[in-house]
């Protein structure tokens, strides 16, 4: 894998460490401005929506300049978010640094993706990916914990500075290491925007959105779920959500490597799995050693879907894959918002702290459905003597068809 990779994994190191981060700091910060908790959660919110709402934007706005030089505006982005963040003297201010952080973030992954399949053979893109994304499932594993032990022993501005530190690492890596690469020719909005006329693409941002969702709806809830039903102490959640990251680094790996051998028959099973996994957590939950193989369980099958479903945006926005790619990132932190909002509903409806997980196993399963389908049309697709005929986001491609 070409060293650039390397530059981009740190950025998603950075991106992933601040995204996460805030959730082991909250009373930290709460206390410092004087707001409630659920005051100071708007810090998890609003970096979530401004991810959704980023992601396009922020590409639209970069269609005018190389791939290379937009990674480097958004890592600049996300250093001065964050160093916002750090200095805040108000709640207010530290929201908009959060909300200016998480505008790189979509883009950058969005962006990335293409950069990371465009620097190896076509038969290693999902992988190539998949490396890019190690950076962000590290995150979780080594970024959060020790950023959460820095915010709690040195004060939580420290972490951001740190955060920023990443950036700055990240930036430089990107200058030193992607290679230039020319603006692509005839790029236009309405070139982008084509992309989502195509069925294929909105199926596959559809199963970002549940699938992922599905993992969200468990590990949202997983402190009250862990200490009031499997009867964990408070300090043990820290461990277990390590866990869960350790999971989500094999299954990025695992998912990139077979993604470029089988990609549909990969999401299949993945979702499959996903689904089944979070239904069990329903009964494991009430086991401690049960629950922790669990955990594993559901963040290695989670993520185990994330280069599959990045990959399969790529290939069908072929022609246009940019803007696509980046959307499908906010797809993924949608899917989030909205799997923990249902597994709130559910736990206010009286139906106990274990009932989200049946809520990520209709999610996932429901994404599964769809991966169905998607295979069902693409086999479908019209054929003329062993090609196949796929429209991409600007005009037909001819693909030759594998036998």
């Amino acid at each position: 894998m070409p060293l650039a990779l390397l530059a981009l994994a740190i950025g998603a190191f950075g991106i992933g460490t601040t995204e996460f981060v805030i959730m082991g700091l909250l009373p930290e910060v709460a206390a410092d401005f004087q707001v409630s908790i659920p005051t100071a959660g708007f810090l998890v919110t609003g970096y979530a929506l401004g991810v959704v709402l980023g992601a396009p934007l922020m590409t639209l706005l970069g269609t005018r300049v190389t791939r290379k030089r937009m990674l480097m505006l958004l890592m600049g982005l996300f250093i001065v978010g964050n160093l916002v963040s750090a200095l805040a003297p108000v709640f207010g201010v530290m929201l908009a640094g959060r909300v200016i952080a998480s505008l790189a973030h979509g883009a950058f992954f969005g962006i990335g993706s293409v950069v990371a399949a465009g620097l190896v053979a076509p038969q290693k893109k999902a992988g190539a990916i998949a490396m890019m994304f190690t950076g962000l499932t590290l995150a979780n594993v080594v970024g959060v914990p020790l950023g959460t032990y820095i915010g709690q022993s040195a004060g939580w501005r420290t972490t951001f500075v740190v955060v920023a530190l990443l950036g700055v690492a990240g930036l430089l890596g990107v200058a030193k290491l992607v290679p230039e690469q020319p603006r692509p020719e005839g790029v236009r909005i309405r070139h982008e925007l084509a992309a989502f006329r195509n069925v294929q693409v909105l199926l596959a941002m559809a199963m970002t959105v549940l699938g992922f969702g599905g993992v969200f709806a468990a590990i949202t809830y997983i402190t009250p779920m862990m200490t009031g039903v499997a009867g964990y102490s408070a300090s043990s959640v820290t461990w277990l959500l390590v866990l869960f990251g350790l999971g989500m680094v094999g299954g990025n790996l695992v998912g990139g490597r077979f993604a470029d051998r089988r990609l549909m028959p990969m999401l299949y099973v993945s979702l499959g799995a996903l689904a089944l996994v979070l239904a069990l957590f329903t009964v494991t939950a009430h086991n401690k050693p049960a629950a922790a193989v669990t955990i594993v369980l559901i963040g290695a099958l989670g993520f185990a879907t994330v280069p599959p479903l990045q990959k399969r945006v790529l290939d069908q926005a072929a022609g246009a894959p940019t803007l696509a790619s980046a959307v499908n990132i906010g797809a993924f932190n949608l899917g989030n918002a909205l799997a923990a909002w249902l597994g709130g509903l559910v736990i206010a409806a009286g139906l106990g702290y274990t009932a989200p997980n049946w809520v990520g196993a209709a999610l996932a399963a429901s994404a599964l459905v769809l991966a169905v389908i998607s295979g069902l049309l693409e086999r479908r697709a019209p054929t003329t003597g062993g090609r196949i005929v796929a429209a991409s986001a600007s005009e037909p491609v001819t693909v030759t068809a594998r036998r």
